[in-house]
């Protein structure tokens, strides 16, 4: 994979406009979020509508903020749906300016 500039593509009326049908919107329904060494881990208690929400989330944030890498990871039982959301250097400094309102 090449070096991608931590960077979003969309301008910023873009931005605001789609802000609840982006990771800020996504992340707000979160239980719990924790900073790791590369990012932002998210843990969301399951719901009916919580797998489609984060793909269609994932899969527009990987089109205008090329550099972040997703994984998402579903517990058995039931249990919680954990996202960590990560980067190159000044991913977690990046994602933080973008879920606060």
């Amino acid at each position: 994979m090449t070096d991608l500039p931590v960077a979003c593509t969309l301008n910023q009326g873009d931005l605001q406009t789609r802000r609840a049908e982006l990771l800020p919107g996504l992340v707000k329904r979160a239980e719990r979020r924790e900073e790791t060494s590369s990012g932002w881990r998210y843990t969301f208690a399951p719901s009916a509508d919580l797998l489609r929400d984060v793909a269609t989330v994932i899969d527009a944030e990987r089109q205008c903020c090329r550099f972040l890498r997703f994984q998402l990871t579903v517990e058995p039982g039931g249990g919680p749906c954990v996202l960590d959301v990560t980067g190159p250097p000044g991913t977690r400094e990046f994602l933080s300016q973008l879920v606060e309102p």
